[in-house]
């Protein structure tokens, strides 16, 4: 593990809430920091623009308001998503709404800008980059970027192919700074495991889903809590870019998951009119067979703080019994 900048050390637990397309929203931010993880939301959820000055207004003082009444337990910080590709006309508003509010760590996707990163040190922020390969990573890192999130294979929404072994290993032979990593955790221990591979944080979004502040629908969410790793498709058709998703949502559409059309890659569109052909579409990971009903974020995030604990206690039990076999 790397030594973190002072916005991302002494999180109660070693965990980034991914920023769910749609369904993120305020109340799910809050009630994950206020948890010990770190709440996240792409503003582009924020619709129309003019709404992200009101949610990072909600966010920053109810927030501050909780730090005054638990200066015991204070929030984790937040983060918001910012899609960086060409298809965003909106990037440069919510950035400087960003900028304005002094948003702890922003979350760069699908491109890298070395303004959006001065944007964000301008006020001391952290940048952190989503990355698929080795080859991404070091652009990220050479424009500004402070940290990666690593999305390996089994990640929900826009994912890599590559084994999270390979990805964090190549990743950790030339960069020692903040590393998220993205596919298929929803367990405590799962955290663990990514914290032993090289990763400092685990990087969980699907799971977040299935809780009662998401802005999901009952059937979205009861998908995710029925489903696992075999009802995942993965395709490109939906943005241009691939991503794993449910294969019920596909069939509700009138398709055929299993014969899905390859789309164009320069057709990529995020928040215009052709996205919305595909707002039913539901996206998730490969993780989801450890959900197993909706909940609230406060106890899915309790669930996973025992699990991580337990995790722990049976390595250093191993560890403890193997000393004590050669002694």
């Amino acid at each position: 593990m790397s030594t973190l900048p002072a916005t991302l050390a002494n999180l109660p637990l070693p965990i980034i809430a991914a920023p769910l397309f749609i369904i993120s929203n305020p109340k799910l931010v809050i009630a994950q920091c206020q948890a010990g993880v770190i709440g996240s939301v792409p503003a582009l959820n924020a619709r129309p623009a003019s709404q992200l000055a009101d949610w990072l207004a909600e966010i920053t003082e109810t927030l501050a308001a909780w730090d005054r009444a638990h200066p015991d337990k204070p929030a984790a910080p937040f983060a918001i998503n910012q899609i960086v590709h060409k298809s965003n006309d909106r990037l440069e508003h919510d950035m400087s709404m960003c900028v304005q509010f002094k948003v702890p760590v922003i979350i760069t996707s699908l491109g890298a800008r070395e303004d959006i990163n001065a944007a964000a040190h301008s006020y001391g922020g952290v940048v952190l980059h989503d990355i698929i390969n080795n080859k991404f990573a070091r652009k990220a890192i050479e424009k500004g970027a402070d940290g990666l999130v690593a999305v390996a294979a089994g990640a929900g929404g826009h994912a890599g192919v590559k084994s999270p072994f390979a990805l964090v290993q190549e990743l950790r032979q030339w960069f020692d700074g903040p590393v998220a990593l993205s596919g298929a955790i929803a367990t405590g221990g799962a955290v663990l495991a990514a914290q032993a591979m090289g990763a400092d944080f685990g990087y969980i979004g699907s799971a977040f889903i299935a809780t009662e502040e998401a802005r999901a629908s009952e059937a979205y969410k009861q998908a995710i809590v029925e489903g696992n790793s075999d009802d995942i498709i993965y395709s490109n058709l939906f943005t241009g870019v691939h991503g794993n998703y449910l294969a019920a949502s596909i069939r509700a559409a009138g398709m055929d998951p299993d014969k899905l059309p390859v789309s164009d890659p320069s057709a990529m569109n995020f928040g215009g009119d052709k996205s919305k052909a595909w707002k039913d579409i539901w996206g998730s990971g490969q993780g989801i067979g450890a959900v197993t009903s909706v909940t609230t974020a406060a106890v899915l995030i309790e669930r996973l703080a025992q699990e991580y604990a337990d995790a722990k206690r049976r390595l250093l039990g191993a560890e403890h019994a193997a000393a004590t076999s050669g002694a």
